[in-house]
């Protein structure tokens, strides 16, 4: 049986889904803990990936400036890594942000082969803009930061409008 991967825009009936992913991540300090409270003050940003109805992964798109904008809070459910869930998520973020306009993607990582495949290059963190480091004061690893930075130049085209949804096939295992 063939079922559907769905990566939308995240809804508010999404919040409860999207805050028990990251929580086991933001316990181990890979994600920033994140209250349900500013979950929904982000919704816009978020982005989930659906399986038979249910939220199996997320990812943030949080604009820094003209130029620069983050992908943040991405977290795939065990059970589905693997299934190119995360990849998808990205490269939504990325429709997103070429949509809207953005020049640079960058993000904060302990995976930084996964980007890489993804046209990704390592670059300094302190070569990222003062700006980002707002949310960084959160973290517990503030000061030490262990996390990889990578940045992607975007296109520069404008694209015409489309709908966030993405599609992708798999075997239920």
């Amino acid at each position: 049986m063939t079922h559907r991967i769905v990566v939308r825009a995240a809804e508010v009936q999404d919040v409860d889904a999207i805050e028990l992913l990251l929580a086991p991540y933001a316990e181990k300090h890979v994600v920033l803990w994140r209250s349900k409270d500013d979950l929904f003050q982000h919704l816009q940003e978020f982005i989930v990936a659906v399986y038979d109805g249910v939220v199996m992964g997320v990812a943030a798109l949080h604009i820094y400036t003209l130029n620069m904008a983050e992908v943040r809070s991405l977290v795939v459910n065990p059970e589905y890594q693997g299934r190119q869930v995360g990849r998808l998520l990205v490269e939504a973020c990325e429709l997103l942000a070429v949509q809207r306009g953005i020049a640079q993607l960058f993000a904060l990582t302990y995976v930084a082969q996964f980007f890489i495949a993804m046209d990704y290059h390592v670059v300094p963190k302190e070569s990222l803009p003062h700006k980002i480091w707002t949310v960084c004061v959160h973290c517990k690893k503030f000061g030490a930061c262990d996390e990889i930075a990578v940045v992607k130049r975007l296109s520069d085209e404008p694209i015409a409008p489309m709908e966030l949804t993405t599609i992708l096939s798999i075997e239920k295992a």
